[in-house]
């Protein structure tokens, strides 16, 4: 049964707050791109994606709440709040992901992060 575009980006969500990197890669394109959005490529392919999040996915109290979710075709659009550790603590970061979804997987992701601030 194929993934709809919205399963792509709940299976992949769940894989981040489960801290499983290779069920997260399991869920992007071999050569995707995710970018700070609009336009500053932050890293591309499975490999330097993967490292990106390993190091995230050390983080004790990493968490990304789904406050909600629009899908339109193979593009989903999620606002999150994400629980992350910095050097001055546990801060809260509002995060807007826009995902385009190609096959079963995400081809480009954009992120939108708000400031960090306390929960």
């Amino acid at each position: 049964m194929k993934r709809s575009a919205e399963d792509v980006v709940k299976g992949q969500l769940d894989a981040y707050n489960a801290r499983d990197v290779d069920g997260f890669l399991s869920f992007w394109a071999e050569d995707a791109e995710i970018y700070a959005h609009p336009q500053t490529l932050l890293a591309k392919g499975h490999r330097a994606i993967g490292e990106r999040h390993l190091i995230r996915f050390q983080e004790p109290d990493l968490y990304a709440r789904l406050i909600s979710r629009s899908v339109m075709g193979s593009t989903v659009i999620d606002t999150e709040s994400v629980t992350r550790n910095f050097p001055e603590g546990v801060r809260l970061v509002d995060v807007v992901g826009i995902y385009e979804i190609e096959g079963e997987t995400i081809k480009r992701a954009w992120f939108i992060t708000g400031t960090p601030r306390e929960p």
